[in-house]
């Protein structure tokens, strides 16, 4: 029955990742909170274990995703290097300061971080493009600080990259894309980085590889990678502003669930 929910996660998780453009990360850590606590997980790990296997799901979600903006040509290739510099190090420190906090005190910050892109996302706030893109120096200062804050939340940093990128004067399509791309080194450095604080726990479930659980893990990637291709479809046939507003009160829900 566990299993079956991670099945069913998965692919909830793909299909919101397909229309909204955002990382199902948004949905699957609370989730995986909720599903951890009902199987009575120790509550001081149970946060850094939804968000270590949220992050290692990221991977194969991503993977397509690159693969679909690749074959547009939409990917700022030489932008996504020099913030990957960055976000291999603001992930790594992103994961040691999540094992930092306490798992109750994790989940409120996870909380505030789903209401506030909840709102952004029901406004539809997005800052002007009033500067060009930076240089390497700057690129890799801003990977640095997405890839901490992604760590944190278990995100793939759609939410934070694409807002930096647009800011930075790059095309919409072209920051949405090159977005997607740098979720796969978030993703990869924050789960190893999960992976290896979290291994000799002793408060840890079995099957788990550090903070990383594994059967929630299998289950989600199965079915999450062909979702998020029917989620896509989905989107050019609905209402972009329906749809976003949908999302956006879900997330709310989310949040407050969480503060409270």
């Amino acid at each position: 029955m566990e299993f079956l929910l991670y099945l069913v996660l998965g692919g909830f998780a793909g299909v919101l990742a397909g229309l909204f453009g955002v990382g199902g990360g948004l949905i699957i850590v609370p989730v995986l909170v909720f599903s951890f606590t009902l199987q009575g997980f120790n509550t001081e790990v149970l946060t850094h274990l939804a968000v270590g296997t949220s992050l290692a799901t990221i991977i194969f979600t991503s993977i397509n995703s690159i693969r679909e903006h690749h074959r547009k040509g939409a990917v700022r290739w030489p932008l996504f290097i020099w913030m990957t510099l960055g976000i291999l190090i603001g992930a790594g420190i992103g994961a040691l300061t999540a094992e930092a906090i306490a798992g109750p005190h994790l989940q409120k910050i996870i909380g505030v971080f789903a209401v506030l892109i909840a709102v952004q996302m029901a406004f539809g706030l997005q800052p002007k493009a009033s500067r060009m893109v930076p240089g390497k120096l700057g690129l890799t200062l801003a990977g640095s600080v997405i890839g901490w804050a992604s760590a944190i939340f278990g995100i793939g940093g759609g939410s934070l990259t694409v807002p930096f990128l647009s800011w930075r004067s790059v095309p919409m399509q072209q920051a949405v894309a090159t977005s997607a791309a740098c979720g796969l080194p978030i993703a990869v450095a924050g789960a190893l980085s999960f992976m290896i604080i979290g291994w000799h726990n002793p408060d840890l479930p079995a099957h788990s590889l550090g903070f990383i659980y594994l059967p929630a893990l299998l289950g989600i990637a199965l079915t999450s990678m062909f979702f998020a291709r029917f989620g896509a479809r989905l989107a050019h046939k609905l209402s972009p502003r329906l749809l976003k507003r949908l999302f956006a009160a879900l997330l709310f829900c989310v949040g407050l669930s969480f503060l409270i």
